[in-house]
């Protein structure tokens, strides 16, 4: 037909899908939205907890200068939810954390200036329970908080667990990592280690030989990953390694995230005794041949014994090339160690529980 019009295509309303320029520009605008999306949010939290600090300060000043009595946060209290009774926030006891706020740092100012300014109000609450009376250590978990992510159920578990002492003070570590590895991962290497680390999760006796400890842990790698700290990731147990036609076994192989390297961890159900460190070194040896990306930092190894001396382990490290920490572990002491491992498991209790319950059923039938 001469005089038919040609007719147009119409392109489909996903032909953009496949077009890399399109792709760019879609995902920055997605990123951009999601960056003002954590700003707003980041935001509103800090007005909230500067009107709380606010609300604080105003009631002490007006405790002290007023004769309102004892129950002025239960009135004050009621009132506000009252008057909001969509909004959370005005109980008694969240009245009286405004006013414990305001009580430990006077100045808005000062609190601005503490990594806590940038948690959210459940993790301040937390701080403020616990360290109240303690600058220091309220600053050093807030920063680990912010610095790490934790939730408030980590932050907590990380008070209990007593990290400050058992992280934060160089003085009770022993390592050659500063000497063996470059900055900054020589730092990092040795920031990240811990005496002890604390397996109370585990349900082992003290007793329990170097196998029995590594499969308790793997079944428990939530927490063995949780206790090992941010940036630890699982490969694998009993990784084997061929060395000349030998097999080899690693008790426990980790990749660290920050560090950029294999963490070799073995395990010692004993002292500490300086040939241990020739077997790891070793290991860390034969990863860095087999495993390690070209890209990848030096392997390093952390030995776990029951129990170390300082001064042997220094002296044992002082001529190993190899990069290596050597801390302790600590099993829960919460029970004598004859009980441990004779107490029911949870899931043994369910099912003679849930066994009981079937038979009350059935007789109740009959």
């Amino acid at each position: 037909m001469p005089n038919a019009k040609k007719l147009t295509k119409i392109p489909k309303t996903n032909s953009l899908s496949l077009d890399k320029d399109y792709i760019s520009f879609l995902k920055n605008i997605q990123r951009r939205l999601q960056n003002a999306q954590l700003k707003a949010a980041k935001a509103v939290s800090t007005e909230q907890i500067h009107f709380y600090w606010e609300l604080g300060n105003d009631i002490i000043k007006h405790q002290g200068a007023q004769r309102w009595g004892s129950h002025f946060l239960d009135q004050l209290s009621q009132d506000m939810r009252n008057a909001y009774p969509g909004m959370q926030g005005f109980s008694k006891r969240n009245l009286e954390y405004m006013r414990l706020l305001a009580t430990v740092f006077p100045f808005w100012e000062t609190f601005t200036q503490q990594p806590a300014a940038q948690l959210p109000w459940s993790h301040i609450q937390l701080l403020l329970d616990k360290y109240k009376a303690d600058p220091i250590r309220f600053a050093w978990y807030s920063g680990k908080a912010v610095e790490n992510g934790w939730s408030r159920s980590s932050l907590s578990m990380h008070i209990k667990s007593d990290l400050h002492q058992r992280q934060g003070i160089a003085s009770e570590k022993v390592s050659n990592y500063r000497e063996r590895l470059p900055s900054p991962q020589s730092d990092l290497a040795h920031e990240m280690l811990k005496n002890p680390y604390n397996f109370d999760f585990l349900t082992v006796s003290e007793e329990a030989h170097e196998r029995e400890i590594e499969n308790a842990l793997i079944a428990h790698i939530r927490d063995f990953l949780l206790e090992l700290g941010t940036g630890f990731s699982f490969v694998g147990t009993q990784v084997p390694l061929d060395v000349d036609g030998e097999e080899f076994f690693i008790d426990i192989l980790f990749y660290h995230l920050k560090l950029r390297s294999y963490v070799v961890c073995e395990i010692k159900s004993k002292k500490f005794k300086p040939a241990d460190l020739g077997q790891l070194s070793f290991y860390l040896s034969a990863v860095d041949s087999n495993l390690k990306h070209e890209t990848d930092n030096p392997t390093i190894g952390i030995l776990l014994c029951e129990s170390r001396s300082k001064i042997i382990a220094e002296y044992a490290l002082r001529k190993i090339d190899a990069p290596i920490g050597v801390s302790e572990y600590a099993l829960s002491k919460a029970l004598p160690k004859e009980l441990k491992t004779a107490l029911p498991s949870i899931e043994a209790i369910e099912s003679e529980l849930n066994a009981s319950l079937g038979s009350d059923d059935d007789n109740g039938k009959k």
